[in-house]
């Protein structure tokens, strides 16, 4: 007999649930996006108090609208009223959250163009603030998740904008990176990745000095 929620979805119990492997997992999230990922670990944060992270709104200008029908609207004409800064900001603990995520492709390095300069601006403006900033970079080709925080990317910002290497290679990211193992819920546990590398009052007054 097959037993199935309200929802329609079906009853599995738990000893079977509790036997998935990281291959399971690993498999039920093949196709989601970072912003997925990260998405549902915001909302795992949320309801259990852990945090307050929310997407930012991209900050658009509609210009024309088209009603091919009564119910439905399509939008033919829009542009960027500013300049976007990251991608997501909160609250975790008293301290101010502030961070982009990247996915890439690349299996051997992470290609810094996918930065803009007033992304890099304001993530050294919110260190001066004593908020705490970061990049979280996906490898994913590798399934890899990697933590760079502000006062370590941007040495290799600015290594580019002395001349140098164009991005941060795989074994750079190894090393100067706090790398996320992927879970279950949540998926993407960035916070207590954070909290077990000892991100701390210290932490923040490096980076203010940056």
């Amino acid at each position: 007999m097959t037993i199935r929620y309200p929802n329609g979805k079906k009853y599995v119990p738990k000893a079977q649930a509790a036997s998935r492997n990281k291959t399971d997992i690993s498999f039920s999230n093949r196709g989601k996006t970072l912003e997925d990922e990260l998405n549902e670990t915001n909302e795992y944060y949320v309801s259990n108090g852990i945090a307050v992270i929310h997407k930012k709104p991209v900050p658009i200008q509609i210009v024309n609208v088209k009603y091919p029908a009564r119910s439905a609207a399509v939008i033919t004409e829009a542009y960027f009223r500013s300049p976007s800064t990251t991608d997501y900001n909160g609250v975790w603990e008293g301290k101010h959250i502030d961070f982009e995520a990247k996915e890439t492709k690349n299996k051997t390095s992470f290609p810094l163009q996918n930065i803009h300069e007033h992304q890099v601006e304001h993530m050294k403006n919110v260190c001066k603030q004593q908020g705490i900033a970061f990049l979280i970079v996906k490898f994913s080709t590798l399934d890899r998740y990697f933590i760079v925080l502000y006062e370590n990317f941007a040495k290799k910002w600015q290594r580019m904008i002395d001349g140098g290497r164009k991005s941060i290679t795989l074994s750079e990211m190894e090393e100067i990176s706090i790398e996320i193992k992927p879970g279950y819920r949540p998926r993407l546990d960035y916070l207590h990745a954070l909290k077990e590398n000892q991100i701390t009052v210290e932490t923040i007054e490096r980076q203010e000095k940056l």
